[in-house]
Formats: structure tokens, C-alpha cells, sequence
């Protein structure tokens, strides 16, 4: 049954995977290089590392499916390390060429380390806390981003500077990109057999080559940004990093700093991705399985010499779209692009940058909620503000503060309508004991409205408060309940307390035994019975 398990996860449809890897291995190598360009490194040290981050998370990953590599969520925030490591190196005795890279090395290390114990401490479940709307703003955020990410490509080289294309140059591009989505959009109307993406970037460079046809491909693109082209040898262990630690004096502040973020960056977007696959593949993955696998990829880059990352909603998308289900497909998309490195450098040079764009579009397209704009006024105002500020926010900053503020938002926002929620009904029972029945949560957020329920001075000798219908959620509820209690008891009052959730009375009675006293146990009620059952059940 394992066995069967695991074959399953490796692949269901061999050729479908093969066929979808080597799709996204073909889309691979201008984001690799182009985010390598971002970070301010060798074009080759982001294809090491997205074929080291492709691999090992293809193999050991949360889940089947999902493509890792590098991404320019995480290259934004290496260029400013980068560039003081740089510096410093200049300015030594000795000086160091290319100390800043040897530095990311060392911060991979330990972002490696945090995401590991991040899978270790089963941190990855808190992606279930990331409310709806923050995904969809996620999302929508992620398509800009893709997109406007592309138009860079639209770009060329005019003596020595990079310009925006334009006359027939600029038509022949928007041609080639066109029918790059002509394809992608109409061959799975003829056949599912074969990736419509795949399809698209041979044809497209058929044309280009076999019309000996102008336009900028992958050679020409990594040359114009300062590359001498994809040929390369193996990853190599970088032994030096463990010489340079006497760099770091002084500077390790940044480096932990930046490490930190990087792995928050890293687990925010692979966690996010790996939902939105597992919604578009109806399965589910492990989020602390990928935590690891992720964590354990960055060490890797770190020690050979690859720029590191974590998943990618684009090639995700495409390898799901594509047929690619199995870690076969990962690891067919990892290993393609460690081929073309070695040995197919010159044939991949001459793939029209167009045809990727077009994918890349394609993938715009399908990524993007387009049903927001259907829901925006249907759904509660502060979801729809929620939505639209991650969108926003992950265009204009980053993914993890995107998604951090949106959290935040949406958490005041939950608080707020649950402070506002808290009621007491009132009623007199036959021996005078006047009942206050408290519907809602008391925490921090509700105190206010809960003490203004109660008429201390008014109200009979006998008070009973019944919580068959509350719960007390936190600290600020329990001083108030405590607060009122004591002006009840001051006033010469008896008060007790009823129908507390067996969690409730522990966290009253570990705050103040006194209140042993005041609690009732209602042996009697069946209804208080089935609540703490439940309670129990949902803990």
C-alpha cells in the first residue's frame, strides 16, 4: 500500500509529466535569469539555484506538482546584502571579489536553518489562519506582478543601453507573442495529450529560426543584461564561505535580518502556492513537509553555490495546466535545466523570448481571480478592502508584508465585529435571582460592552451570570469577569457564576482560586453538556 502510495506521488502519467517538466524547465531559464539580473549576480548562479531548490523540493516537497526555483520575491530582498557585501570586500586590506555573493551563501545557510525548524514545529499548519480574501488578493497581486515583470522583456539593446522596443521590431515581438497564446488557447480545445505550452515555445522558434527572423531570444537577452551565456559546469562546493566569517564582523545584524526575511518570504509564498494548488488539484499537501524540503534546498544552495528561492506560482500553474501531477514533473523540469546548462545551451539560446512571454501571459491570465471583480460588491466591505490592499501592497512592496498586512486586517476586522457581538439578555427568576444570559465571546476586544450589561447598584441581592452561550477567550476577559464579580461581592451581593466551559473554569480558577466559590456546575443541564462536548471535540 506504501509502495503503491509512493508510486502514485512519483508520477500517475509518465509522459505527462516529462512533457509538462520540460515545459517549465524552458520557462525556468529567463525568469532564473532575469532574477538573477534583479539580485545583481551571475545569470548562472540563479540556475544553479533553481535547479537545487527544483529538485530537492520536486523530490522531497510537500506536495507533488508544485516547481520550486528562483523567484524575484526573494532576489529583491538579496540586492541590498549583495551590494554592501561587495563594498566591504572592495574596501579590505586584500580585497575579496564578489564578497557579497559569498555572503547570501552564508545567509542561505541559515535560511535553510529557520525553515527547517519552521517544518519541525509544524509551523506550516498557520497557513490555514490566511483568511480568503488575503488569498485572493495573493493572487491578483502575484498576475501583476508576473505580468509587469514581463514587460521588461519588452526591451532592447541600442548602443549599450536597454530601450523599449518599438516599430516593426516591436510589432514582430507582439506577433510572436500573440500567437504564443493563440496556440496556448486553442490546442487544448483540439488535444489534451501534449502541453499546449510546450507546443508553443517549438513552434514559435521553428518560425524564428527556420525564417532566420530578428528578434530577441535567451542568448541575445542574457548577453544584453552583462551575461556571457547559459554554458556552464556542475555546481561546485563553496569551501571559501567557511574562510570569510571574519567578513561578518560587525555585519551580522544584516545578516540575520535579511536571513529572516528571506525565509518569511520564501515560506509565505511556497505555503500560499501550495494552497492554491491543492484547490486546483483537489488534493492536499503537507505544509511543514515543504517547510523542510524548502529549508533543506536553500542549505544546499548555499553550499554549492546557487542563489536559492521557493516555490513559483507561474511554473506551478503552468506544470499543473500542462498535466505535470507528479514529483516526476519536478524533477523532469530540475533536471532539463541542468541539461540545457551542460549541453543544450546552444539550442536554448536561440528560443525566442517572445514565445515565453506568451506563456508567461498565459499563465497571467489563469492565475488572476478574475471573479473578484463579480464578488467585490457582494461580499462584506472590509473583505473587499481586505482584497484589494493585498493586491496593492504586493505590487508596491512584497509578497510577505502583502500578506502580513492582510492577516492584520483581517484579524482587527474579525475583532472588531466579535467586540460588537456580546449581548446579555435579563430575567428574574421565581426566588427573585436575577439572570444575566451572556451571548458571544468575552476577550479583549468585547470587555468594554460586556461591563456596561450590568447594574451593580440596582440590581437584587442574587445575580447569576450564565455563559451556556460565551466563552471566555483570553486574559482581558477573564479580569472581567473577575472585576464585575468583585463589585458584585463588594456591593454585598451574591453572584454566581454558570455553565463555564471546563477550559473557562481552569483558566479562572488558575488566575484566582477564590473564584471556586462563585462558579456553579451544572450537573442538571443537559444543553450544557452538549456544548462542552462539542467545545471538547473542536479542541
Amino acid at each position: 500500500m506504501l509502495l503503491q502510495k509512493t508510486i502514485k506521488n512519483f508520477t500517475q502519467n509518465p509522459k505527462n509529466d516529462i512533457l509538462s517538466g520540460l515545459t517549465v524547465a524552458l520557462a525556468l531559464v529567463p525568469e532564473a535569469v532575469a532574477f538573477a539580473f534583479v539580485a545583481g549576480i551571475d545569470p548562472l548562479v540563479g540556475l544553479y539555484g533553481a535547479f537545487m531548490m527544483g529538485i530537492v523540493t520536486a523530490l522531497f516537497g510537500g506536495r507533488p506538482g508544485m516547481i520550486s526555483g528562483a523567484t524575484g520575491a526573494m532576489a529583491v530582498v538579496m540586492v541590498f546584502l549583495i551590494q554592501k557585501g561587495n563594498q566591504v570586500g572592495d574596501a579590505l586590506t586584500v580585497p575579496i571579489e564578489n564578497l557579497g555573493l559569498q555572503w547570501l551563501f552564508i545567509t542561505l545557510l541559515i535560511v535553510g536553518a529557520i525553515q527547517i525548524s519552521a517544518g519541525v514545529f509544524k509551523l506550516g499548519k498557520f497557513v490555514r489562519l490566511i483568511p480568503h480574501p488575503v488569498m485572493m488578493g495573493f493572487v491578483n497581486g502575484l498576475a501583476i506582478v508576473i505580468f509587469l515583470s514581463q514587460l521588461g522583456l519588452f526591451k532592447e539593446n541600442i548602443n549599450g543601453e536597454m530601450q523599449w522596443m518599438s516599430g516593426d521590431t516591436l510589432w514582430m515581438m507582439l506577433g510572436l507573442v500573440s500567437l504564443t497564446m493563440a496556440i496556448m488557447y486553442g490546442l487544448p480545445k483540439l488535444t489534451k495529450k501534449i502541453p499546449a505550452a510546450l507546443i508553443a515555445i517549438v513552434v514559435v522558434a521553428a518560425i524564428v529560426i527556420l525564417g532566420n527572423i530578428e528578434v530577441s531570444t535567451v542568448g541575445s537577452f542574457i548577453k544584453d543584461g552583462g551575461g556571457e551565456g547559459l554554458q556552464g559546469g556542475l555546481p561546485s562546493f563553496q569551501d571559501q564561505i567557511f574562510t570569510l566569517f571574519h567578513t561578518l564582523k560587525g555585519y551580522w545584524g544584516l545578516i540575520g535580518s535579511t536571513a529572516l526575511i528571506l525565509a518569511a518570504v520564501g515560506l509565505i509564498e511556497s505555503l500560499m502556492t501550495l494552497n492554491l494548488i491543492d484547490e486546483m488539484t483537489e488534493t492536499r499537501g503537507s505544509g511543514n513537509r515543504e517547510c523542510v524540503a524548502q529549508g533543506g534546498a536553500n542549505i544546499l544552495n548555499g553550499l554549492f553555490g546557487g542563489m536559492g528561492g521557493c516555490a513559483m506560482i507561474g511554473q506551478s500553474i503552468i506544470n499543473i495546466n500542462s498535466g505535470g501531477r507528479g514529483r516526476l514533473s519536478g524533477a523532469t523540469a530540475a533536471i532539463a535545466l541542468l541539461c540545457f546548462v551542460l549541453f543544450g545551451a546552444p539550442l536554448i539560446e536561440q528560443i525566442p523570448i517572445a514565445a515565453l512571454v506568451g506563456v508567461m501571459f498565459m499563465v497571467v491570465i489563469g492565475t488572476f481571480a478574475w471573479s473578484s471583480f463579480r464578488i467585490l460588491h457582494k461580499i462584506p466591505r472590509t473583505d473587499a478592502v481586505v482584497l484589494i490592499a493585498v493586491s496593492a501592497i504586493t505590487v508596491w512592496q512584497d509578497l510577505a508584508i502583502a500578506v502580513i498586512a492582510g492577516v492584520i486586517m483581517s484579524a482587527l476586522s474579525f475583532a472588531w465585529k466579535s467586540a460588537t457581538m456580546i449581548r446579555a439578555r435579563k430575567r428574574i427568576k421565581e426566588d427573585g435571582t436575577k439572570v444575566y444570559e451572556i451571548w458571544g465571546p468575552l476577550f479583549f476586544g468585547s470587555t468594554t460592552g460586556f461591563n456596561s450589561k450590568f447594574d451593580v447598584y440596582k440590581d437584587p441581592e442574587y445575580i447569576e451570570i450564565d455563559f451556556i452561550e460565551s466563552k471566555v477567550g483570553d486574559h482581558s476577559g477573564v479580569e472581567a469577569l473577575r472585576s464585575i464579580s468583585n463589585k458584585y461581592l463588594e456591593a454585598g451581593k451574591k453572584v454566581t457564576l454558570t455553565h463555564l466551559s471546563p477550559d473557562c473554569k481552569a483558566m479562572l480558577l488558575k488566575w484566582n482560586p477564590e473564584f471556586k466559590t462563585i462558579i456553579k456546575d451544572a450537573i442538571d443541564d443537559p444543553r450544557y453538556h452538549v456544548v462542552t462536548d462539542m467545545m471538547d471535540a473542536e479542541v
